[in-house]
């Protein structure tokens, strides 16, 4: 997750009341059926607003354009634990670790405007007047003699409602100095006497990027009293528009002294005013409790896709809270005539798809990503060929892409796992060679000096001798973002993870020598490995072992330690379990990597006070750290010692940070990666092997899930998975029946997803022999054809 700092940030301060408490996990899980009433009603956007979990519990529809949410001066946008709203702004990004709230804060008034700082004229609020559900927010401010203040949205604009005093002076003040990231210039135009244009360039995420600009029309539902301007501290009556660089914004006044109630829709454009104008039209007609209702009903759509029977109310809201936030990214992009602003800062067409932006791919190709392509394929298949597009418009393919610009944050080759899944699941169908040509360019090359891309900025380094070195001391690149050399160790493990990924897709094109080519690669990551410490370690540009030789205290691994990364070879964990030396010095090592025996005491406790040091605290540990990305497939590393029943243990005990409270979002979301783990581990199938076609087993927490699939890509429609009885004491898999047919793996493919109908698991209460021979764990990835078949053999 990205961040700039690696400092402790504070802990919880005031709880919320005790219906809101506790894990979700801790009591048995008592038979139930679905909700009754609809599942948006299960869902709380408050989650992870507290202890920096960075999400927004405003207004949005599944992959929005606009995110309408309530700004407090939080570096994210909303904090909990803040007091004051300075604006209810129409763009967010939901659990990241960079940025400073929205683009266009919008916030009611009363009274004259004497102060233009946002800082000082927010508005007080309160918890006991707020609520929001999914496409959704009020709230009563208390300031201005109080004002009701509510939003909804469609794709394309965010619908305000604000209920003012009976006033001859109630104001509607647009924001324009405010952006999601640093402001570099703003536009306003008053254009007539219910519409104001503006136009916002920003640049920056999380570090330096290339500039951006957001068009919104805002047009309201009756005409201005009066309206204005202000530059800085300066504020001019009627002015009908003003370009500034700092402290800028419009007003509208209103009179409500018969009329109190004011509306505003305000559309939104990364492409150009016209297309903020034709937004409007096509999305803004409707009332706002119309456009409310459907909303609403998008979310329930999505939300009823997974019927979940069984388990207590506290774990079905924080599952469908998660559910919920699973949907919220990557966002569209592209307008509703299509048009889009490309990586080359041209104006393209999406013909017969829709164009999405916003890729958090160091996090989102581990989890999102796969639960997207089982539960909304057809919008995954488009996310796929946006991708695309920006390797023909912008010359490469992404790492960590926000609107029309690249930022380079975070390390490795993302983009390869996400991709090969895309490929695997059979989102790629009819671009598969187009995919496998940019894919081979970016694994081979390095993007040239006038690309704003990095790539795989270390390739030349880790071709030549297999390892990308550690470079303590390196200066920044040019380009924004981060540095591979500043991470060498990680970035190796990331490559060699995905050269496996691409190997198999080429094998599986018929591109055999590239195949072979990749799979050596893929086994780079045991040029990392010091036998002499028993872990991997960064190699300096001479090629020896550099940092302190402590495992905990490593250098050249991003946000982890060895510790960590040790696991995060799931192309090759036969192999990596064989360097360790077997099996059971394996199991031994994974037992104190998660404190193994405390758990089994006290599983809450051992996460919360073993596991878990501080949502941004990374770094000089030797535990699982369940709040960050390099971690996530560690716990189903017990599937390759031969002890699946372990992988429940540690799942069921990380499943317990995730709770029905602001407090309950385990680090950052990171645009719906830590959700996603939550509602994959929740239904006890996980993807092990991120970027190809596996799922790792272990005992869903839910008696019966029934998943509904897309047809097009999932012919049954249909998949359901049972553990009747499952619970926190009945928790072990006895055995696993796929469409009544006795099952010892611990995996299944997509194409079983695809062809089958149930998955039903036996439970009880210790562990058995289920899952633990020779081969029944996911082979590696990337091998030779009759070794993959082989495997899916066994």
């Amino acid at each position: 997750m990205p961040w700039l700092s690696r400092t402790r940030l504070r802990t919880a301060g005031a709880v919320l009341a005790a219906a809101l408490l506790g894990g979700a996990l801790t009591a048995p899980a008592a038979q139930a059926e679905p909700a009754a009433g609809p599942l948006t009603d299960l869902v709380n956007p408050f989650i992870g607003t507290r202890n920096d979990g960075n999400t927004y519990p405003g207004a949005a529809v599944p992959f929005g354009m606009v995110q309408l949410s309530p700004d407090t001066g939080h570096y994210a946008g909303y904090s909990y634990d803040d007091d004051h709203i300075r604006g209810f702004s129409a763009v967010h990004l939901s659990g990241v670790g960079c940025g400073i709230g929205g683009d266009l804060p919008v916030l009611p008034t009363t009274g004259d405007l004497t102060e233009t700082d946002d800082a000082k004229y927010a508005a007080a609020y309160g918890h006991d007047d707020e609520s929001a559900r999914p496409g959704y927010y009020r709230v009563g401010l208390k300031s201005y003699g109080g004002i009701t203040a509510e939003l909804t949205a469609t794709a394309h604009t965010g619908k305000q409602r604000y209920t003012f005093p009976a006033t001859d002076k109630a104001n509607v003040l647009l924001n324009t100095g405010q952006s999601l990231h640093k402001t570099v210039s703003t536009q306003v135009e008053v254009l007539d006497s219910r519409t104001i244009r503006t136009a916002i360039t920003g640049r920056g995420f999380c570090q330096d990027s290339k500039p951006y600009t957001v068009y919104t029309l805002t047009r309201f539902d009756r005409p201005f009293a009066s309206y204005g301007t202000w530059d800085g501290d300066k504020v001019t009556a009627g002015s009908t528009g003003s370009t500034a660089t700092g402290r800028h914004g419009a007003y509208a006044r209103f009179d409500t002294r018969t009329d109190r109630t004011v509306e505003a829709t305000t559309a939104i454009s990364y492409v150009d005013a016209a297309g903020a104008a034709r937004n409007l039209r096509a999305e803004g007609g409707r009332s706002f409790d119309r456009t409310k209702a459907a909303a609403d009903s998008a979310w329930e759509q999505r939300l009823a896709l997974v019927q979940a029977r069984g388990g207590g109310t506290a774990l079905r809201r924080t599952f469908y809270s998660s559910l919920y936030r699973s949907f919220l990214a990557p966002n569209v992009g592209s307008d509703v005539d299509g048009r889009y602003t490309g990586w080359d800062q041209h104006v393209h067409r999406a013909d017969g798809f829709t164009y999405y932006q916003n890729w958090s791919l160091w996090d989102t190709y581990r989890t999102q990503a796969q639960l997207l392509a089982l539960l909304a394929p057809g919008e995954s298949r488009d996310m796929a060929l946006s991708v695309l597009r920006i390797d023909k418009e912008g010359g490469w393919l992404p790492k960590w892409g926000y609107g029309t610009v690249e930022t380079n944050v975070m390390t490795g080759d993302p983009v390869t796992p996400f991709l090969t899944n895309a490929y695997q699941q059979g989102l790629l169908r009819g671009h598969e060679e187009e995919a496998y040509a940019a894919l081979k360019k970016n694994a081979d090359g390095v993007p040239p000096a006038d690309s704003p891309a990095v790539g795989r900025e270390a390739n030349a380094q880790y071709l030549k001798n297999g390892f990308v070195p550690y470079l303590k001391d390196h200066s920044p690149h040019p380009k924004s973002g981060d540095s591979d050399f500043a991470q060498g160790a990680s970035a190796t493990l990331e490559y060699a993870l995905s050269d496996a990924m691409l190997a198999q897709m080429a094998r599986a094109l018929g591109h055999g020598g590239d195949a072979d080519r990749y799979a050596a690669r893929a086994r780079n990551y045991r040029n990392l490995f010091d036998r002499s410490t028993g872990f991997f370690r960064a190699r300096d540009g001479q090629g020896a072992f550099t940092g302190p030789a402590d495992p905990a205290k490593s250098e050249g691994f991003h946000e982890g330690t060895a510790w960590q990364y040790q696991w995060l070879v799931p192309q090759d964990l036969p192999g990596m379990v064989e360097l360790i030396g077997g099996k059971d010095k394996a199991d031994a090592r994974l037992d104190s990597f998660f404190a193994y025996p405390k758990l089994l005491a006290d599983p809450e406790k051992t996460a919360r006070e073993v596991w878990v040091n501080g949502p941004y605290d990374y770094y000089n540990a030797d535990k699982y750290n369940p709040q960050n990305e390099p971690d996530l497939i560690a716990p189903y590393t017990y599937l390759a010692t031969g002890r699946p029943w372990k992988t429940t243990d540690v799942v069921h005990a990380a499943l317990t940070l995730f709770t029905d409270a602001p407090t309950g979002m385990t680090g950052n979301d990171d645009l719906g990666t830590m959700s996603s783990w939550m509602v994959l581990s929740s239904m006890g199938i996980f993807p092990v092997q991120p970027g190809t076609d596996s799922w790792g087993l272990s005992t869903p927490v839910f008696d019966r899930v029934d998943l509904t699939l897309d047809r097009r890509y999932y012919p049954s429609g249909h998949f359901t998975v049972t553990a009747p009885g499952t619970s926190s004491t009945n928790r072990y898999v006895q055995s696993v029946r796929l469409d009544g047919a006795d099952r010892d793996r611990t995996y299944l493919t997509t194409g079983e997803l695809r062809s089958g109908r149930e998955l039903a698991f036996t439970v009880g209460p210790k562990p058995s022999g289920w899952g633990t021979g020779d081969h029944a764990a996911p082979p590696p990835v990337g091998a030779s054809a009759a070794q993959q078949q082989h495997g899916r053999q066994r």
